[in-house]
């Protein structure tokens, strides 16, 4: 029987500050459609073991074949781990969104890339390599033929969701990631996909792998999958689509399930401001929902509509309140100095977001992610070249980086986010009145500043 090995390799989040640190459930589902083809496998999810523990781990394994995972902060590590394990398998496969983007980046080292989604491919591809016959059958592949990059056919991406097995979860080290937050947070959670593609085309925003037909799974197989989650001793869900309420019937419809089989699992999402009304909001609180966030970016509708983001700042305004009317926590996304902003706008997006009923917000600069319109945007304009995706250690707020020629500096940048933090934290713990006292000089004291910066 042949046997295949998945890696997923990043590694030890010790000191990493993400709100989120999930196992991989993309592997997880290759790994449950290899399973259900009778090939023996094995997932070696790297998160919590040293590159020397991986390393033995996968060998122990003696796999015919190899599969990695590699995502735009892993390309340095993937290779790595990967030339160290070239004699330890027949085959090298390597598959996600910057293999998706750039087979020709992995064919040096890889034998096999595997574009768009992987359960179907990563079965006709063991398949291939068990009866010694070649890939050019096998659609939505890349691999090297008398050393020039051959791409075949693209795949058709998989419509009928429910057809899919669950994640093989039992291959995740689920005890390690439950301790994880429940050292950080207090309790463990856990991710789960509902959907697959995202219609909209955010400027920054990149969907090689998923792409932009929106699919979903019926309302009884998602709970299905949440009870399963249950059963495996998680606290709370992270339902993980792009946008879990982007279609409000099918939303209200695992709502209703969710009440109807009683199912005692609270559960987070990301939204847009756009499909938050009052009454989804109520019937999310209703069904365990605790907590949602929304990706705002801007508190000003010119950058919002740079960032081809569709949505406008009073959509966003009313979405924060109707989930807190509905007694959800809410988180959102901010992105500061976009290609295109000047002083102004940066300022509104802090006054914005730090006058928000929030109870959790994040600022970041712009990242222009390969596959993604801003990214082709700066090279062109800034002669931008990123060599190394490794990401930071951790996100705080030394660790941004600014990776392109921007018409703000980097300190200045990283001034406007600390200002925006303190604005927000004052307001939350001074109150309006007390904020107005003691904050009010030191917002309009740091908005010269912040204008006087080069």
């Amino acid at each position: 029987m042949i046997r295949v090995t998945l890696v997923y390799p990043f590694f030890k989040p010790f000191y990493d500050n993400s709100l989120f640190r999930f196992p991989p459930l993309g592997l997880g589902y290759i790994a449950a459609s290899l399973k259900s083809q009778g090939v023996q496998v094995e997932l070696v999810d790297c998160t919590f073991l040293s590159r020397e523990q991986a390393v033995s781990r996968v060998k122990q394994s003696k796999p015919n074949i190899l599969g990695f995972y590699s995502m735009f902060s892993m390309k340095k590590t993937t290779m790595e781990l990967a030339a160290l394990l070239r004699n330890d398998c027949e085959l090298l496969v390597v598959g996600g969104p910057l293999p998706t983007l750039d087979p020709a980046g992995y064919l040096d080292i890889f034998d096999v890339v595997i574009l768009g989604e992987g359960e179907v491919a990563m079965t006709e591809i063991a398949e291939c390599h068990e009866k010694c016959v070649g890939f050019s059958d096998v659609d939505g592949v890349a691999f090297k033929d008398n050393g020039l990059v051959t791409q075949t056919s693209p795949r058709k991406q998989v419509e009928d969701l429910d057809s899919l097995p669950f994640p093989a979860r039992e291959f995740f080290d689920n005890e390690a990631y439950k301790q994880h937050y429940l050292r950080r947070f207090g309790y463990s959670i856990s991710p789960l996909i509902t959907s697959r593609g995202c219609p909209f085309s955010c400027d920054f925003c990149s969907r090689p792998v998923f792409g932009k037909s929106f699919r979903s799974r019926s309302a009884g197989n998602v709970v299905d999958e949440v009870e399963e989650i249950a059963g495996f001793g998680y606290d709370r869900i992270w339902f993980a689509d792009d946008c879990f309420t982007l279609n409000p019937e099918r939303l209200l419809g695992v709502c209703d399930e969710l009440v109807k089989r009683r199912v005692n699992m609270s559960w987070e999402c990301l939204s847009r401001v756009d499909t938050m009304d009052h009454e989804v909001a109520v019937k999310m609180r209703r069904a365990g929902c605790l907590r949602v966030f929304f990706g705002i970016e801007s508190g000003n509708n010119e950058v919002l509509d740079l960032m081809r983001k569709q949505i406008t700042v009073e959509q966003a305004r009313k979405a924060v309140f109707n989930a807190k009317a509905a007694g959800l926590q809410v988180g959102a996304f901010f992105i500061l100095g976009y290609p295109g902003e000047n002083d102004e706008t940066v300022l509104d997006t802090v006054r914005f977001a730090s006058g928000l009923p929030l109870d959790y917000l994040s600022f970041t600069l712009p990242y222009p992610i390969p596959g993604t319109a801003l990214f082709e945007r700066v090279k062109v304009n800034d002669g931008f070249v990123v060599e190394d995706w490794e990401e930071p250690k951790n996100m705080a707020l030394i660790r941004h980086k600014l990776l392109y020629s921007s018409g703000f500096s980097e300190a200045k940048l990283k001034f406007a986010i600390g200002k925006a933090h303190i604005q927000f934290y004052g307001r939350r713990f001074l109150g309006k009145r007390g904020f107005h006292i003691v904050g009010s000089p030191f917002e309009r004291a740091t908005d010269v500043a912040f204008k006087l910066m080069r």
